[in-house]
């Protein structure tokens, strides 16, 4: 299996120590690790093969081998485990008095990947249950023009939280966003050609 890790690891893990900020940022790389193997253990006992395991500046990313549209129930699944996990973490957390910052860290790792942007758990998941009530044109076209809008309101909304907390998380994590946004487009982009090639190709058929 694949093992790759993104160079902005080490500049965010840099900014953080810089910042007296690098245990906070330890312990939501601990528990966003853990969150994605809630989303391997699901993929596993789907029957699905893990191909590669990305690390990333906020997470951990893994990839499934024969992952296509034919699993669209499967992918739901697998896109909850994540989140669940997390719930499930708090839940014990407050139960047994754990630390406040695990409870807070699994919170806002939870809460981060249910934001209904893709690629996060989900938009993911809005994304599939789109594509269970239209065709995969349709779902791809309406997560890529939320997806833009949201980040733009919450970037608006951080900027406003900036001001007042004024903690260069929230700037990262805004910074990250974006980045994915933007590689995402360039996604949609290409899968939209995709789309009008193969369409003008029918239509030469008939």
């Amino acid at each position: 299996m694949r093992i790759r890790i993104n160079l902005q690891v080490f500049i965010f893990a840099i900014i953080f120590y810089l910042t007296k900020q690098i245990r906070i940022y330890t312990i939501l790389m601990i528990f966003a690790f853990i969150h994605e193997l809630g989303h391997l253990l699901a993929g596993i006992l789907m029957g699905l093969k893990a191909k590669g395991i990305d690390i990333m500046p906020f997470g951990v990313s893994i990839n499934f081998e024969d992952y296509s549209n034919k699993y669209i129930a499967k992918k739901i699944i697998i896109a909850i485990a994540g989140p669940l996990v997390n719930i499930i973490i708090v839940i014990l957390g407050v139960y047994n008095n754990w630390e406040e910052e695990i409870i807070y860290s699994n919170i806002l790792i939870g809460l981060f990947n249910l934001i209904p942007l893709y690629p996060l758990d989900g938009g993911r998941i809005l994304k599939y249950i789109m594509q269970l009530a239209t065709n995969s044109k349709e779902a791809e076209m309406m997560t890529y023009k939320l997806s833009n809008i949201l980040i733009i309101i919450l970037t608006l909304i951080s900027s406003i939280g900036i001001l007042f907390i004024q903690n260069i998380g929230i700037v990262l994590i805004l910074a990250y966003l974006w980045v994915l946004i933007i590689q995402e487009n360039k996604k949609y982009k290409l899968k939209m050609r995709i789309f009008k090639m193969i369409s003008n190709e029918e239509k030469l058929l008939l």
